[in-house]
């Protein structure tokens, strides 16, 4: 047997341990999914005529095509993406003019992106996230460990490098919150994926002003609660070195045990905010105007200081929210010293 052959005769169940994305084929293919215990030999050689018309092709070509799909699967690096340090060098702004940056950074890097809107904020997650190579709008480049990616491994990182966190984010899915934990703990390989599932919802809990549990469906989930849920998800078990957080001020979550917790995983985290507490929190400001970095700014020991006096005053108003979503009397809180 040749080794596309062997791969033929291995059930499916197999496949999707080692090469998770296998199953993707057929899906494309608008072909139904095959039964774990199946080979893919059998799978194709039972398929009935109804399916092949469909599909367009014979039960040999669906067949070869599997072959080969599997084949490039096993060219693909399937570990975990390892990034020492990422650099993001400058481009133009929205009238063509240079735009003055040449930034890098290291795993448990906070930098903060603050300005108007449409100053370009959102455009400099996009750049990172594509791995720009002066080949978008801005003209920016994106280094990884010093170099830029090249065709091949922009798209062998794809989905696998950056994890992206937004304030607009809804669950379509009908699960409950611990079955999704743990098919997603499941397609890490971890060796307990109960357990996991169990600590990320702890977690979520610990950020979200309203709690839920396992058993709790996806698409009930409050705003704030798929936040909470999603940032403990990427800090626990997303594989993925790079975090884009896109103004998730007003998501009802606790910000700053979120930053805590993306950056004690050892992420390089990027947050577009328009809220002083996050801001600060960062090591580094990003200013933006007119689609470019106009400047950079480090996080002075005086405004650490003023850092403490918000998250004072956002203790009381936390605390006023919570008084009127209980239906308690809101009262002034003092803040003792």
């Amino acid at each position: 047997m040749t080794g596309s052959s062997r791969e033929m005769a291995r059930p499916f169940k197999e496949l999707w341990r080692e090469l998770g994305a296998s199953r993707d084929f057929f899906a494309v293919q608008g072909l139904p999914a095959p039964a774990p215990e199946a080979t893919p030999e059998a799978y194709f050689a039972a398929l009935g005529e109804a399916v092949l018309i469909e599909a367009g092709c014979s039960r040999e070509e669906l067949a070869a095509r599997f072959g080969k799909f599997l084949a490039a699967l096993g060219r693909i690096d399937a570990a975990p993406p390892v990034v020492a340090s990422m650099t993001v060098r400058g481009g133009a702004d929205k009238r063509g003019r240079p735009e003055t940056l040449d930034i890098t950074l290291v795993p448990g890097d906070v930098v903060a992106l603050v300005g108007p809107t449409g100053s370009g904020k959102s455009r400099f997650l996009a750049d990172v996230e594509w791995l720009a190579d002066a080949d978008t709008p801005t003209g920016r480049r994106v280094l990884l460990d010093g170099a830029p990616a090249d065709a091949a491994r922009r798209l062998s990182l794809s989905g696998r490098l950056v994890a992206q966190l937004s304030q607009n984010m809804h669950f379509v899915m009908d699960m409950a919150v611990g079955p999704f934990l743990c098919a997603h703990a499941e397609s890490r390989l971890l060796a307990d994926p109960d357990r996991a599932a169990a600590e990320v919802t702890a977690l979520a809990n610990e950020l979200a002003g309203e709690p839920f549990d396992a058993a709790t469906p996806l698409t009930a989930l409050s705003g704030g609660q798929s936040r909470a849920l999603m940032i403990a998800d990427v800090a626990r078990l997303c594989a993925s070195p790079v975090v884009l957080v896109d103004e998730i001020e007003n998501a009802g979550i606790d910000r700053r045990r979120a930053i805590a917790l993306l950056t004690g995983s050892g992420k390089i985290v990027l947050v577009a905010t328009h809220d002083p507490l996050l801001a600060l929190l960062a090591s580094r400001r990003l200013v933006f105007s007119g689609g470019a970095v106009a400047h950079t700014l480090e996080t002075s020991p005086a405004e650490r200081r003023a850092l403490a006096e918000l998250a004072a005053l956002d203790a009381v108003l936390t605390r006023a929210r919570e008084d009127l979503r209980l239906g308690r009397t809101v009262a002034a809180h003092k803040e003792t010293h």
